[in-house]
């Protein structure tokens, strides 16, 4: 019976993704429309999690959420870390890796999203370009969110953080870092469709302040959430 549901589950998010997807392309004509549209998928995803697969989310630290823009560094384990952000910000924003620019569909969201792309080949010119689309998104009331880790890890597994979001803070200068730990990995594999029921948990950190050194900053801001992301599992 579980593994029908995971399936079930499975084959719900990606149809979804589909008919929403293909449905809403004329609605890629602003970016609040374009927005529009993917929230719709990712509250039919999260109904899907919680009516099919039985995974309920719970939310913690809401006294630590940023308030208008802001930057958001968060653990990831799951697909369920990118969908979380569309449905409890008003105007996320993502730092991903370039090629997903060029996917078919998914990447005609991005981009009208106002995503920032990274390619990873470029070395310091595309960190540069990175941090320069930052300031900007900022500018326009956007949450950005970057996954330090630069991939999804298992729960529990040994953090690479990398090191992009220290220039990212360093040029920011006066904006603190907001933090998200989660335990998604535990209902939601990093791959493949062994989904389990249970209650997964995102929670709000209190904020790094602006103005530490770069080790400091670092360190800090693993320590946090990986602290916390273990005390979830």
């Amino acid at each position: 019976m579980l593994r029908l549901r995971q399936i079930a589950f499975f084959l719900w998010t990606y149809l979804a993704m589909a008919v929403i997807g293909i449905g809403g392309v004329p609605l890629i004509v602003t970016r609040r429309s374009a927005m529009w549209v993917v929230k719709a998928w990712s509250h039919a995803t999260f109904w899907g999690a919680r009516w099919i697969m039985g995974i309920r989310v719970e939310v913690r630290g809401r006294e630590f959420a940023p308030k208008g823009a802001a930057l958001v560094a968060a653990k990831h384990q799951s697909m369920m870390d990118i969908i979380f952000p569309f449905i409890d910000f008003p105007a996320a924003c993502f730092v991903l890796k370039q090629e997903l620019m060029w996917a078919p569909i998914l990447g005609w969201y991005a981009w009208r999203i106002r995503m920032i792309p990274v390619d990873r080949a470029a070395g310091a010119a595309a960190l540069k370009k990175m941090v320069r689309q930052t300031r900007d998104r900022l500018d326009s009331s956007t949450q950005i969110v970057i996954y330090p880790e630069g991939t999804r890890t298992q729960p529990g597994a040994d953090a690479d953080y990398k090191p992009g979001i220290a220039a990212i803070y360093r040029d920011l200068g006066d904006v603190p870092v907001h933090l998200i730990a989660t335990n998604s990995g535990l209902c939601w594999p990093a791959r493949g469709i062994d989904f389990r029921p249970g209650t997964v948990v995102f929670e709000f950190l209190e904020p790094i302040p602006a103005g530490l050194k770069r080790g400091a900053f670092m360190q800090e801001l693993q320590n946090r959430i990986e602290t916390a992301s273990r005390a979830l599992l």
